[in-house]
C-alpha cells in the first residue's frame, strides 16, 4: 500500500509539473505563431512592391487568459488597403467621376504637402488643367506651356506668357505635359494573401507550442 500510494503520489506531481509547463508553454507558442504571421504579412506588402511603409501597418497582440487560453490577434492599421489588395478590388470614382492617376510627370506631392490630385495641384507653379479627350483611348489632365529640361525631363513652371512663338508653336524647352490619366475605374491585382498566411501559421501552431514545451 505504501509502494502504491508513493507511485499515485509521484504520478500525479509529474502531471501537475507538466501542465504547467502546457501552461507556460501555450501563450509563447501562440505569441510566436502571432509574431510569425506578422512577419509573414510585412514581407508579402514589401515584396509586392507596396512599400515599408505599408509593411508597418500591420501589428499584432497576445492575450493571455488563466490555464490554457491564449490568441494572438493580427491586424492592419489600413485595413481597407490591406484589404483591396488581398482581394483584388474594382475602384471606381465616387459619383461616377473619373479616377485621376498621375502620370511621372506630376509632382509627388500637391498644394500644403497633400497627396498629389487635380483639387492639390500646384497650378501657382504650372498653369491651370485643361482636360483632353482622346477617342478609344483615357482622357487626359494637362498643362501648357510649362517648362521641360532637355537633360532630366523635369517639369518646371509655366512659361510666361505661355512660352509660344508669334506664329503660335511653343519656344524651345516647353511644352504641353500630361499630369493625370482620367479613367473611370481601376482593377487592383491581386498582391496579397492573408488568408493563406493566416493558415500556414495555424497549421504551426502545434509544433510551436511543443517547442515550447521542451524547451521549458
Amino acid at each position: 500500500m505504501k509502494l502504491t500510494a508513493t507511485m499515485v503520489g509521484s504520478l500525479k506531481a509529474d502531471m501537475q509539473a507538466e501542465l504547467r509547463r502546457i501552461e507556460r508553454a501555450v501563450p509563447d507558442g501562440v505569441k510566436a505563431a502571432g509574431d510569425g504571421l506578422k512577419g509573414s504579412l510585412r514581407k508579402q506588402v514589401v515584396a509586392a512592391g507596396l512599400g515599408a511603409r505599408l509593411s508597418r501597418t500591420w501589428r499584432g497582440k497576445t492575450y493571455v487568459n488563466k490555464g490554457h487560453d491564449a490568441a494572438s490577434l493580427v491586424w492592419s492599421k489600413a485595413p481597407q488597403i490591406a484589404l483591396a489588395f488581398d482581394k483584388g478590388v474594382v475602384i471606381k470614382g465616387k459619383g461616377g467621376n473619373w479616377l485621376a492617376i498621375p502620370t511621372p510627370a506630376a509632382p509627388k506631392r500637391g498644394v500644403g504637402g497633400k497627396r498629389i490630385t487635380p483639387a492639390t495641384f500646384p497650378t501657382a507653379r504650372h498653369g491651370p488643367l485643361r482636360m483632353v479627350r482622346r477617342s478609344g483611348r483615357a482622357a487626359l489632365l494637362v498643362v501648357d506651356g510649362v517648362r521641360v529640361s532637355a537633360q532630366t525631363g523635369r517639369v518646371g513652371r509655366q512659361a510666361k506668357g505661355g512660352g509660344r512663338t508669334k506664329s503660335g508653336s511653343f519656344k524651345q524647352g516647353i511644352a504641353t505635359v500630361a499630369m493625370f490619366v482620367l479613367v473611370p475605374q481601376v482593377k487592383l491585382k491581386k498582391r496579397l494573401n492573408v488568408a493563406g498566411a493566416a493558415g500556414s501559421w495555424a497549421r504551426r501552431l502545434p509544433r510551436l507550442i511543443g517547442r515550447q514545451v521542451r524547451s521549458g
